[in-house]
């Protein structure tokens, strides 16, 4: 009866009918109560999605493998001390963490949440020290700013590593096979994506108890039974100590379609994809937490200051509107009808930038794409070889020819190969790993043109997957190149339009870029694909905050963080809300909570440093800058605000330093050049200011605020006339209200000496 029970609730399993497996489950505990039976009733209702069932059946239970699960169950209630607790033993504090490589990535997770940087680091490289084929743990490193070389943490020891696993252990230890009772629990606790229904999905995202911001792994980290055959013969995994996570949680915001297009064949989820492409393409759905937007375009009104917008629209957003006008002569209208006039490509730039071809992999371009289906030619691709006998070569010869025992045949996923074909699997495997690795590295780093020309590296069936173009898109955003940008994204979306890997930073891309109606139609699609993904709810809240209704667009980054309490982006986004309606005390609370998430989150810091700066507070609007710029040492836009605020504390020198050190780092951008026509101004070199004014409307001819200011320099030098020129110039550009009437109450004192008006 017992085995009879047992299969059934695995075929319930495999067939996604969860509350049949729940309920003959419970008959299998009721007629026989063991520990065993415990944990595949609440491996049944982890699938569930009903953590708070597993953690009450599991509460006191001692074996490793229910420590385990009542860990995982604790991670997703997030009483992340009791996950801690259960994984680290009382009885046994020097005691092995349960599951191997899964169970120090969770414990990994654990540390991460609870802000124990170095410990979470630890354990992470321990997972991939034991399973180096596990990426998520990659990816935490990478996201923590620890992670080594992609090939030195995919290289050689890697290599024997995966050997040893499948071939030494294979051949000769025999003894390593579960156990029939062992194969009966573990089936049943098969977390991959063929034991996850569409619905199921679904009601996983909508718990807010999700894993991790960037990848959703820690909730499928349940056992070692990656995936299982159909045909409930021996366990694709018995020859793999620790397996990495399963895919169904590991992208746990992907919709319905992502379920119908996995194969039901329970293939080994530490290779690559059945589909060719990398398994990050479906572990990653939430990255951007941690590399957040500038404003780049936004000339504000600081200290008195004349900028062109009369309030910040987004003051925290790292980027600027750089191709948002396609038409450098003809001014934007933003929604609230003042001039967006921060489109800083002037139109020679934007002329090319629009009508140019962008090559994206050996020579080829975005226009020689199948644009109906949005995957790129293939011909001549031989870039697998290479990687193949590039990582082959890296191995030693002679612990090769030791595992390649004449021939000798090992079992593999369920199929029987042979030992050669295993050592090139895993060379092939790492290799690419290697590539996607790096890229990832790299753009963590914020080293985004050294990321997009790894990836031009990888063969083309994986750089047309949506999570690789998605990196692209990311990395053109982080280098202020929207229109580049869209492309990546638009490419993405049609390769994969269930994906919602990055789509809350191509909703962002699309504010900037002001294209409103195409960031109302993708707000749409994405409601409509999954209202319980926290990137739908992202999308929605940049298209109300597009049109200006900041109380709206509060709300739905709100109903975000709802969905996913850990989502560091969503917290950046509540703060530019807060900040745009002049509610800094939440704006505050809102950048601190997306810090305690992801400390290296620079918007946060940014956006910290922004709210001070307006306040007048110099000396905290410095130190967060600065700490901005240590993350993200290569953005013009921080490097420009922290000269303002350096200029602020009478430290005029270091800032003209900083502003141009922004100048050469991005000469698009006309901040640092106007803010350094600014400081020249303070210090009486008003020549050396009018030069770089001059200068700065070859970038941005339609900019008021430039005109503005040499309206003033000029009025300094009592040249009323060309004073009085340029002050109409800048009118004739239709600033906003605010900057209108400041123009019109300096021409109004034209005849003025500086010195009266100052004392009036």
């Amino acid at each position: 009866m017992e085995a009879i029970l047992t299969d059934c609730i695995q075929n319930s399993l495999r067939h996604f009918m969860l509350k049949n497996a729940i309920f003959l489950c419970e008959r299998l505990c009721a007629e026989f109560p063991s520990e065993v039976n415990l944990q595949l009733l609440a491996a049944c209702y982890l699938q569930n999605n009903q953590a708070y069932s597993a953690y009450h059946i599991l509460k006191g239970t001692q074996t490793a493998q229910s420590r385990y699960l009542f860990a995982i169950s604790c991670f997703q209630m997030d009483l992340l001390n009791e996950a801690e607790t259960a994984l680290c033993s009382v009885n046994e504090p020097g005691g092995e963490i349960p599951n191997g490589a899964a169970g120090h990535y969770l414990l990994g997770l654990v540390y991460r949440y609870t802000d124990r940087k170095k410990n979470a680091i630890h354990h992470f490289r321990l997972a991939l020290s034991i399973d180096p084929l596990l990426w998520a743990a990659y990816e935490e490193l990478c996201v923590l700013g620890a992670a080594e070389e992609a090939t030195v943490v995919f290289g050689e020891a890697a290599a024997l590593c995966i050997q040893k696993q499948y071939l030494h252990h294979g051949l000769a230890s025999p003894s390593l096979r579960m156990s029939s009772e062992d194969y009966n629990l573990v089936s049943s606790r098969n977390f991959g994506s063929e034991d996850v229904s569409p619905r199921q999905l679904k009601h996983t995202q909508g718990n807010g108890l999700r894993d991790i911001p960037g990848n959703h792994h820690g909730a499928a980290v349940l056992s070692r039974a990656a995936s299982q055959p159909q045909n409930g013969g021996p366990s694709n995994m018995s020859f793999y100590t620790t397996p990495s996570p399963m895919a169904s949680q590991l992208s746990g915001v992907a919709p319905p379609p992502l379920c119908r297009n996995l194969q039901p064949n329970g293939s080994n989820l530490n290779t690559v994809n059945t589909d060719g492409s990398p398994r990050s393409v479906v572990n990653s759905t939430i990255q951007a937490p941690r590399r957040k937007f500038v404003d780049e375009g936004k000339l504000r009104k600081i200290s008195g200051r004349l900028f062109t917008d009369s309030g910040p629209r987004r003051s925290t957003r790292l980027a600027g509107d750089a191709g948002a006008n396609t038409n450098a002569n003809t001014t934007a209208v933003a929604g609230n009808g003042t001039n967006s006039s921060t489109k800083y490509l002037g139109s020679s730039k934007l002329s090319s930038v629009t009508l140019r071809t962008v090559t994206v992999h050996k020579g080829q371009s975005w226009a020689n794409e199948n644009i109906e289906e949005g995957i790129r030619n293939e011909a001549f691709d031989d870039s697998r070889a290479n990687m193949a006998s590039t990582t082959s070569s890296s191995l030693p010869s002679g612990d090769v020819r030791s595992l390649d025992q004449d021939g000798a045949t090992v079992p593999v996923g369920g199929v029987v190969i042979s030992s050669s074909k295993v050592i090139s699997g895993a060379s092939e495997v790492l290799g690419l790993l290697r590539t996607l690795g790096e890229g990832y590295r790299l753009s963590c780093l914020y080293r985004c043109q050294d990321a997009l020309d790894t990836y031009l590296r990888l063969p083309h069936r994986h750089y047309n997957t949506s999570w690789v173009l998605s990196q692209v898109g990311k990395a053109h955003f982080e280098l202020v190149d929207y229109l580049e940008a869209d492309r990546a994204f638009t490419v993405a979306r049609r390769v994969s339009p269930y994906s919602l890997e990055g789509m809350d930073i191509y909703s962002t891309v699309l504010y900037h870029l002001k294209e409103d109606m195409k960031l109302s139609y993708l707000a749409h699609e994405l409601i409509s694909t999954d209202r319980l993904a926290p990137q739908s709810w992202c999308a929605m809240g940049n298209c109300y905050s597009l049109q200006k209704d900041h109380e709206i667009a509060l709300k739905n980054f709100q109903r975000a963080l709802q969905l996913y309490s850990r989502f560091a982006y969503a917290h950046t986004l509540c703060g530019h809300e807060y900040v745009a309606l002049e509610d800094f005390e939440n704006g505050i609370k809102s950048y601190q909570n997306a810090l305690r998430i992801d400390s290296r989150h620079y918007n946060a810091w940014y956006g910290l440093g922004m709210i001070f700066l307006r306040q007048e507070k110099f000396e905290f609007s410095e130190h967060h800058f600065g700490m901005a710029f240590q993350i993200n040492p290569r953005s013009s836009v921080i490097m420009s605000y922290l000269g303002t605020a350096l200029h602020a504390l009478k430290k005029s020198e270091d800032a003209i330093k900083i502003m141009d050190r922004a100048i050469l780092a991005d000469r698009k951008n006309p901040l640092p050049m106007y803010q350094k026509a600014n400081i020249l101004m303070s210090l009486e070199k008003l020549n050396d200011a009018l030069q770089v004014l001059e200068e700065l409307k070859e970038y941005a001819p339609r900019e008021s605020s430039v005109y503005a200011l040499m309206g003033k320099i000029y009025k300094r030098r009592n040249m009323h006339e060309k004073a009085m020129l340029h002050f109409g110039i800048a009118l004739d550009l239709k600033p906003s209200a605010t900057d209108v009437a400041t123009i019109k109450a300096a021409i109004e004192k034209l005849h003025v000496p500086d010195e009266l008006e100052d004392n009036l």
